[in-house]
């Protein structure tokens, strides 16, 4: 009899530990398999990737690829200019997507209706509002 009164709680903290070890394999599954800057987005893929854009480069891209995304996984890049002549650092522009079933790319983009300044330049990328990379770029 003792035995038996035993062997529930043991069984009950066995169900608990896996329960709780499932629950946290299922919450950091998502990951960004690859982000790279491109002067060109043509059929999900990135073209022309570079780290060096032109003043006159209309739109600068950002194409990052994630894997295992559940539903509802959001990515956000936020651009910044670091450093140009005249100019004071600061965020230009940032934007969240928020992943679709199946949807493993996304393609963030930059663009400016006049040339581009001259300079230094960092897009940091976020999985699911945590930092997970900095690219940084120049414009020459």
């Amino acid at each position: 009899m003792k035995i038996r009164s035993f062997l529930v709680p043991l069984s009950l903290l066995l169900f608990l530990a896996l329960t709780i070890a499932a629950c946290e394999l299922s919450v950091s599954t998502a990951n960004i398999k690859s982000a790279t800057l491109a002067k060109d987005y043509v059929e999900g893929k990135a073209v022309n990737s570079t780290t060096v854009f032109a003043p006159e480069d209309g739109v600068f891209h950002l194409v990052v690829e994630v894997a295992n995304a559940p539903d509802d996984t959001t990515v956000k890049a936020a651009w910044h200019l670091v450093e140009a002549e005249g100019y004071e650092p600061s965020l230009i522009d940032e934007a969240t997507m928020t992943l679709e079933s199946g949807q493993d790319v996304v393609d963030f983009t930059l663009s400016a209706g006049q040339l581009w300044p001259v300079g230094k330049y960092k897009v940091e990328l976020y999985l699911n509002d945590k930092l997970d990379r900095t690219l940084e770029f120049q414009v020459q």
